[in-house]
């Protein structure tokens, strides 16, 4: 009876936690969202100067270098030295490969259109995110979940058809388009993969691995497609792979912490700071179709990120 009576305040204990708003993991995710949104604006400065390739090669060789000690220092996510297990080894091989593939074509298209409209076109990712981890992780999808990201989807939608309406496109901006949108499907997989490898890893081994087998991936065609870059590039590189490991850090946290469905509304808010980023540093105005659609954006990640009481909770209550 007593095993009985602890087993049901287990279970109370669990649908509760699950209730509640994770709020650390959320202004976890936040913050390393706004990283990569800033960290955009770098590697387009370094892409336009050594080309996509080259830019991505360059700074995960300082990023490894950075985040070395770092992992060394800490270990293993249960504190061990040493290699990580073999399943969490092919999850930061597999991440990796993918990551690896869908930065490269982000990069080169971001090179060949405004950050703005390039993160508007990657907003496909989260929509196709929430449904893999539905199928591959298990997570029971929430109609409110879904309802969020549709609406945010909307206010990508709406700032994209300001920037799109009545532009005519070179053969270059077609090729980059058609990368980012590519990209956007291997970054749907790549949010599922991070949600599966931050419960097997602590956040310091998935910023090390990542950005070393990433480094080691692209090492294969450096020879001929990864230039030394200019000095002056070395600082923009040297920015981004603090910005890209923290990101990392911060979001393999949130995503131990937090349900995949609670976490991938919030990549909407990315467009928010490249759309910042593009007009401080690239001149791109914000418009007021932008501006609307931002509010669209935030009331998305708002009604996604509401927990819906459930059934059992309110039969508890009664």
């Amino acid at each position: 009876m007593l095993l009985t009576f602890a087993l049901h305040e287990r279970r109370r204990y669990g649908r509760a936690m699950k209730r509640a708003a994770p709020l650390l993991p959320i202004l976890s995710a936040m913050t390393g969202l706004l990283c990569f949104g800033v960290m955009d604006g770098f590697m387009k400065i370094a892409a336009l100067a050594v080309g996509a390739y080259a830019a991505l090669f360059w700074r995960n060789l300082v990023g490894s270098l950075i985040m070395l000690p770092v992992w060394l220092a800490r270990g293993n996510k249960d504190g061990k030295r040493g290699l990580p297990g073999r399943e969490a080894m092919r999850l930061h091989l597999l991440r990796s490969g993918v990551s690896g593939v869908m930065a490269t074509l982000f990069f080169y298209g971001l090179a060949r259109t405004p950050v703005a409209e390039a993160m508007a076109l990657s907003f496909i990712a989260p929509l196709l995110a929430l449904y893999l981890a539905a199928v591959w992780l298990g997570e029971e999808l929430s109609r409110r979940a879904v309802a969020g990201s549709v609406l945010a989807l909307s206010g990508v939608g709406l700032i994209a058809a300001g920037k799109f309406g009545g532009t005519s496109y070179n053969a270059e901006s077609v090729h980059g388009l058609i990368a980012i949108l590519i990209s956007a499907v291997l970054y749907a997989w790549n949010l599922v993969l991070q949600r599966r490898q931050s419960q097997l890893a602590g956040p310091e081994e998935i910023s090390f691995f990542q950005t070393f087998f990433i480094f080691c991936l692209l090492g294969i065609g450096a020879w001929w497609f990864a230039p030394v870059p200019p000095a002056q590039i070395w600082a923009v590189l040297a920015a981004s792979a603090v910005l890209s490991t923290a990101s990392l850090m911060l979001l393999g946290w949130a995503y131990a912490r937090a349900e995949a469905q609670v976490l991938v509304p919030l990549e909407y808010t990315a467009f928010i700071w490249a759309a910042i980023v593009g007009w401080v540093v690239f001149s791109e105005p914000l418009t007021w179709r932008t501006l609307a659609g931002v509010v669209l954006i935030v009331a998305g990640c708002l009604i996604a990120l509401q927990r819906k009481p459930a059934p059992e909770a309110a039969a508890e209550r009664a």
